[in-house]
């Protein structure tokens, strides 16, 4: 009978010991389950943007306040696959189009065309037709207005900080007031 008593504490006790490991092991798992590894951090999703809205960007174009006679810059959004052949062509054609922002002027008058752009050695050239400078007689510090104008939205991209314009072709033309001369390459102020 003594015996059977010990086997009885002895069953009890183990009976006792497997239960409370069981248990411990349930708790860790469920523990475990409630709380994140500490190298995995939690993904928050970001709303939901449109097609359209991806294809959006932002280009600034430079044209002259009509009350302090100074460059202003017109911020505006356009596709970005307008972008994708041949962005200078895109912001120069901007610019010929004009302001939207009426207290703005139009710097490129309106008859000129724009011959060719294009890139070599980090240089933008860019070829404008004799309506460009047919029948501008402004004075030096306009001339430079119109170029600065150009330079400083061409510039905003970043393959370029140099411009070279030209006539019909040829690098030596200028204002017909001889006040600002082609033959130099013109940068960012």
């Amino acid at each position: 009978m003594k015996n059977k008593k010990i086997i009885m504490y002895v069953s009890v006790v183990l009976i006792v010991v497997i239960l409370i490991g069981v248990g411990y092991i349930i708790y860790n798992k469920l523990k475990n389950k409630n709380t994140k590894p500490e190298n995995i951090s939690e993904i928050i999703p970001q709303a939901e943007i449109t097609e359209e809205q991806l294809r959006q960007t932002v280009v600034n174009l430079y044209f002259l306040d009509a009350k302090t006679l100074t460059l202003k810059t017109e911020t505006r959004k356009i596709d970005s696959k307008e972008l994708i052949n041949n962005p200078y062509e895109k912001l120069i054609n901007l610019l010929m189009q004009g302001p939207k922002d009426e207290t703005l002027l139009k710097l490129i008058p309106e008859n000129t065309k724009l011959n060719s752009v294009k890139i070599q050695d980090n240089i933008l050239y860019i070829d404008f037709s004799e309506d460009f400078i047919k029948e501008q007689n402004l004075g030096k510090e306009q001339e430079e207005i119109i170029l600065k104008s150009i330079v400083n939205t061409v510039t905003e991209l970043n393959e370029v900080n140099k411009v070279a314009f030209l006539i019909d072709g040829k690098e030596d033309k200028g204002f017909p007031d001889e006040g600002v001369i082609f033959n130099k390459i013109f940068v960012r102020e």
